[in-house]
């Protein structure tokens, strides 16, 4: 048996089962989740520093609306946040760079 030891999203086990093979899982608890969760972000990171592929932001993003999700932020809440602080302080379309003040 393959040993993984990572958080997966929740239809892999059934793909895997799909094709003929027995996954072995193990359900996580909310802090262990959130542990996870971060784990996986920051890999997922790294992946896209590799590779600047859409699918690759996908995945950060699917684990941010995780992340929301069990911290119990509503990510309707999530987003006017960030739309408040876009237009406070503006996003990052410009690419500028601070040298020093």
């Amino acid at each position: 048996m393959k040993l993984y030891n990572k958080l997966v999203r929740d239809r892999i086990p059934q793909i895997i089962e799909d094709s003929g093979r027995t996954p072995e899982t193990k359900s996580l608890n909310k802090e262990e989740t959130i542990a996870f969760l971060i784990q996986k972000f920051d890999e997922e990171v790294e992946e896209f520093k590799e590779d600047h592929s859409m699918e690759e932001l996908a995945d950060i993003l699917e684990i941010v609306h995780g992340l929301a999700y069990h911290l119990n932020y509503d990510f309707q809440a999530l987003e006017k946040v960030r739309k408040q602080k876009f237009e406070e302080r503006g996003g990052f379309e410009a690419g500028i760079k601070l040298i020093g003040v």
